[in-house]
């Protein structure tokens, strides 16, 4: 047990292990705040499309030799939100066929550019990477850091002054339309921050994990609280803790660290499940 600690420790003196630790606390937070309300409107199939959106977008600017890649990525995936709430809310395109759509083009887009250029010399490497996430975390730089700490500090903000009105539209959209709020704008906030969180987090898990870290968390916390404050509450810390848990275990074992935060909130996803059902919670 003490080389465990000794090799941790060691690890811990140096930058880009703290770095690590730091953003993915960030990005757990962030995501795990309205992964709730996700879960509740159903509408968890627009992480998932939009993480798909983020990696065309990702490999266009890999392609394009982007110094900073949010700089096309983030407002590509943004405006992408944009288009698939109002198209999901058409007659003549239903909302999961939008998505579909979308999430499928975009995607196959990104792979056809990075096969085509001549730029992308390891292109199931950056494919791999894109999807499954940084096998390393030397990856992550100062400027990733400062990055996601800005990204998120405006997103936890962001959520604590509209609380309110993403809980009235969260459970009664219906009610909260008829009282005078204005659900569709509340709807279009909604998706531009998951946005956000998604192409903040694809540099840590990647495109096609991170609705992992929206979707678990709320579920869990489902299987043994009721109320939306404590929901979210536990869900925040669940987040946190299995993300921490995720990466310390991959600094130990050299596992990569997208996939090993994934499977720690499926663990602890199961652990909530037996302890909801053995409480009749669940």
């Amino acid at each position: 047990m003490s080389e465990i600690f000794d090799k941790l420790q060691m690890y811990f003196s140096y930058p880009f292990v703290r770095y690590a630790l730091i953003v993915g606390v960030l990005i757990a937070l962030c995501s795990s705040l309205l992964g709730v309300t996700l879960v509740l409107k159903r509408f968890s199939f627009i992480g998932d499309g939009l993480s798909h959106v983020a990696f065309g977008a990702m490999s266009v600017a890999t392609v394009l030799g982007l110094t900073q890649e949010m700089l096309l990525v983030l407002p590509v995936t943004v405006i992408s939100a944009i288009l698939l709430l109002w198209t999901g809310s058409s007659k003549k395109i239903k909302g999961d066929a939008a998505v579909a759509m979308v999430s499928v083009g975009t995607m196959a887009i990104g792979y056809m550019v990075m096969n085509l250029s001549s730029n992308s010399v390891n292109v199931s490497g950056d494919v791999c990477t894109s999807l499954f996430g940084s096998t390393a975390i030397l990856t992550l730089s100062r400027t990733d850091l400062l990055l996601c700490s800005i990204l998120s500090g405006v997103v936890v903000v962001l959520f604590i002054l509209f609380y309110n009105r993403i809980f009235s539209v969260t459970f009664d959209e219906n009610f909260a339309k008829a009282a005078g709020a204005r659900t569709n704008e509340m709807n279009l906030f909604i998706a531009v921050i998951i946005a956000v969180i998604i192409v903040v987090s694809m540099k840590l898990v990647g495109s096609l994990l991170v609705s992992a870290l929206i979707i678990f968390p709320a579920l869990a916390a489902m299987r043994v609280f009721k109320s939306f404050m404590s929901v979210t509450i536990c869900s925040a810390v669940f987040s946190v803790v299995c993300t921490l848990i995720g990466i310390l275990v991959s600094i130990l074992y050299g596992t990569p660290v997208g996939s090993t935060i994934v499977c720690a909130d499926m663990i602890g996803f199961m652990i909530f499940f037996v302890f909801g059902l053995k409480t009749g919670r669940g």
